[in-house]
């Protein structure tokens, strides 16, 4: 045993092939390629079959990695895919865009002493091969309940408590805002790290295991949540996010071509901006681009400005590098696309000319000092350190509110002193009756995985409730 396992330390992590950063830094492809049959055997014969697997506990949705691994390394992909469907109904999404390396590679064994299985790069492999050469086949559902759940926007976490709903035989209606599904896989994610044809097609497979969906349908404007329990749905989930944006409330700050990333990016992303004129959505496009903040929605806005054409785009951060909140992935992507980044720097203000469009922006420098509230070293200015930075467009990255239409249209329903719904930790549950809610409106801006986790808990509560009216 201990000669096994030393034999699947010695090998190596597969690595995933990528588009050359040269090239991709002017194109909205997907930039890494994906494994072949080959590599992901390769790469699924290196786990250690740990009898208490610790990247499951890592899981935020419990997915039984060493099984669907196991299935990889003998080459059952069909198999595999329907293993990890048992759990997450997202698997090509989460392959993508999951922060592997915190979470289920972060509790690998084999990354104790090396590079931990890529558990994600794998979890890709078998939902795109199921995709593109699978049965199509879809799991089967339970015997029909009779029991009608409203769930309220189509992102990861309403997504998936509709999926898991519908394989517990309960008949689910997805209710959008906006005229496409996908909620922020959609218009937050750009192409070129989760394409959109790969969100459809995980939707229409939910379709297929019957799925109604209403487009256009803004729930606290167009209809209440009251007028759905009129219409016969016994139970609704609230799965809107946060999609208020924040700004940094500086001077100049309402210049022309200054953008929340939630504009920027939806207007590139699901209004495909960036395929215009081809789709009749212009985005504005900057040649001295700064884009305000270090998230994974930072990084994606200032790829997207690389790609539409600028000749210099920085990313301007108050903290140090440790402080980012991006992926390593997505901040080493940046970097190798040659985007910059302006570490310890505060905006103090914006500048324009006499049409009203920005030039520059103001900035000082700043060193780390003590803890804050958030655990990090709070930022601190330097006196006498200010300089001005050049711009003709700025992406303020720095995070997202609440959306208030619904939570403000329904009394019933409590907020905490941010305005993010109040709803119980293991279930869901929230103060209105029936009503239950998950990810970002609850816990404010987090990940994909973590809102399909609270998803999935939400969805057995209601099960229950559905069934045993708990």
């Amino acid at each position: 045993m201990a000669e096994k396992a030393s034999k699947k330390e010695k090998t190596p992590r597969q690595p995933m092939p990528e588009q050359a950063a040269e090239a991709r830094r002017r194109n909205f492809d997907e930039v890494p390629l994906g494994y072949s049959a080959e590599t992901a055997i390769t790469e699924a014969q290196r786990c250690l079959q740990c009898k208490k697997p610790s990247c499951v506990t890592g899981c935020p949705v419990s997915v039984d990695i060493p099984a669907f691994v196991e299935l990889v390394s003998e080459g059952k992909f069909s198999e595999a895919i329907r293993k990890i469907w048992e759990k997450n109904s997202l698997p090509a999404v989460c392959g993508r865009v999951c922060p592997q390396e915190i979470q289920c590679e972060g509790e690998c064994v084999l990354g104790k002493k090396g590079e931990p299985v890529a558990i994600g790069n794998l979890e890709r492999f078998v939902a795109d091969y199921e995709r593109t050469q699978g049965s199509g086949e879809v799991p089967r559902t339970a015997e029909a309940t009779g029991k009608k759940v409203a769930v309220i926007g189509s992102g990861p976490s309403g997504l998936t408590v509709a999926s898991d709903l519908l394989l517990k035989g309960h008949e689910v209606t997805l209710f959008e805002a906006f005229h496409k599904t996908g909620g922020v896989l959609v218009y937050g994610i750009p192409e070129f790290r989760l394409p959109k044809d790969i969100v459809a097609s995980e939707i229409a497979f939910m379709e297929k295991m019957g799925l109604k969906i209403e487009c256009n349908a803004v729930v606290g404007k167009t209809v209440s949540l009251d007028e759905l329990f009129e219409d016969g749905y016994d139970a609704a989930y609230i799965g809107v996010g946060a999609g208020l944006p924040k700004f940094l409330n500086i001077p100049g700050e309402n210049l022309i071509n200054i953008y929340s990333a939630n504009e920027y990016l939806t207007r590139a992303n699901l209004m495909k901006g960036y395929l215009f004129p081809e789709y009749d959505t212009p985005i504005a496009k900057g040649k001295n681009v700064v884009v305000l903040g270090a998230g994974n929605v930072a990084m994606d806005s200032a790829r997207t400005a690389m790609r539409l054409g600028a000749d210099k785009v920085r990313i301007v951060y108050r903290r140090s590098r440790e402080e980012m909140p991006a992926r390593a992935a997505e901040i080493h992507h940046a970097e190798e696309e040659g985007i910059e980044m302006y570490l310890l720097t505060n905006p103090t203000k914006f500048i324009g000319d006499e049409k009203g469009r920005v030039t520059s922006m103001e900035c000082i420098q700043m060193e780390l000092g003590e803890p804050d509230e958030s655990g990090r070293r709070r930022p601190v200015p330097i006196e006498g350190s200010e300089f001005v930075m050049d711009c003709d467009l700025a992406v303020v990255a720095v995070g997202a509110d609440a959306n208030p239409v619904l939570t403000q249209s329904d009394p019933e329903i409590t907020l905490n002193k941010w305005g993010y719904i109040v709803a119980d930790e293991e279930t869901g549950k929230t103060t209105k009756p029936g009503v239950w809610a998950g990810g970002d409106i609850v816990t404010g801006q987090a990940t994909v995985i973590l809102a399909m986790g609270a998803g999935r808990a939400a969805a057995d509560s209601i099960h229950k409730h559905l069934t045993w009216g708990w």
